[in-house]
């Protein structure tokens, strides 16, 4: 069957693998239709962690398809239903995972794509408790984008900031496939929304969105223009996932009390920061890695409700590697779909 797979740093090639045995109890054999992309790919077509990987290795690490087979014993899923994998090999076993709180696993194998071999592949055996399941009018490109782009965000906003209707919120680099669908979840429950661009083009996207404040970073200091838009009181929370660049530019934009989510650090791994600062303001800093598989289920009904991802385009399987220098170069608005 056909897999594209990582020899070595960026050298992506179409292969013929062996297809997978059949399903065995308490798995299901899922048919790969979309893939969604995301920095996971790039950091791993760059080089990163090739210590720990195993070459060659299958990419991809976030994708939706259809039940081709189930295992014996019976199940909860038919042939042919529209799926999303969860991401990371978990136990299962350990009190995260038996709650269903995956992405803090105990005993985490590693993230399909990244450590182990991911989802560009025809077809692949999951566990049937990290399958779930896809709701009518929900298409193939459209649900890929739900195991990390619509879950993380989910997970960020609502299980960690605790965002609620009528706050205000500042969401970095609002073009992104995350930073997209921040926006859009955001407005649906009536937040106001400020965000950051690279460009004008994006801004305009942006606010077709229904961002209510849109700062080109590079024109202007962003945590000037929020202060400033806020009469210096600052929002309620901050979706950060730039990393060192932004830091404390972030922080002086919540006001006292405020929230500041992360999950990502594209622009550095290290920051320094005001402790003073953090304690006299009362900030509270959660970081958020992954999701949840409820989270997912949840990201999935509110595209069924009509609060769809923004995909900017989709490329066949042969052009992976055109889809990730579209990511690497910033010039996609909202997500990148990869279909077999």
């Amino acid at each position: 069957m056909r897999a594209l797979q990582l020899f070595g740093d960026r050298d992506l090639r179409l292969t013929e693998i062996d297809p997978p045995a059949p399903p065995a109890e308490g798995e299901v054999q899922v048919r790969v239709r979309a893939i969604g992309l995301n920095y996971l790919d790039l950091w791993g077509f760059r080089g990163m962690a090739f210590a720990k990987r195993k070459m060659p290795q299958v990419v991809g690490v976030e994708a939706a398809g259809e039940v081709a087979a189930v295992g014996p014993g019976g199940s909860r899923f038919e042939v042919g239903d529209p799926v999303v994998m969860y991401g990371a090999e978990t136990c299962g076993h350990c009190r995260a995972c038996r709650e269903g709180r995956d992405n803090l696993c105990e005993n985490v194998a590693g993230i399909l794509g990244f450590h182990l071999d991911g989802f560009a592949r025809a077809l692949i055996n999951r566990p049937e408790r990290l399958v779930v399941p896809v709701p009518q009018g929900v298409t193939f490109e459209q649900a890929a984008c739900a195991p990390i782009g619509f879950g993380t965000v989910q997970h960020m906003l609502f299980d960690n900031a605790r965002l609620e209707p009528g706050e205000s919120i500042l969401v970095h680099a609002g073009g992104s496939g995350i930073g997209t669908a921040a926006i859009k979840m955001a407005k649906a429950i009536g937040c106001t929304v400020f965000t950051t661009v690279g460009d004008d083009e994006k801004g305009r996207g942006a606010k077709a969105l229904g961002a209510d404040h849109v700062i080109n970073y590079k024109t202007e200091r962003f945590e000037g223009e929020v202060r400033k838009l806020t009469k210096r009181k600052g929002v309620d929370v901050v979706f950060e996932h730039v990393g060192a660049d932004t830091w404390n530019g972030s922080l002086l934009c919540l006001k006292r009390g405020g929230r500041l989510v992360t999950c990502g650090s594209t622009s550095g791994v290290s920051a320094t920061m005001n402790l003073m600062q953090l304690f006299q303001q009362q900030y509270r800093i959660f970081g958020s890695f992954g999701c949840s598989l409820r989270n997912i289920a949840d990201a999935l009904a509110k595209m069924a409700g009509g609060l769809t991802p923004v995909i900017d385009s989709v490329y066949p399987l042969d052009d992976f590697a055109k889809g990730l220098g579209k990511l690497e170069a910033r010039q996609a608005f909202g997500k990148v779909i990869v279909t077999f």
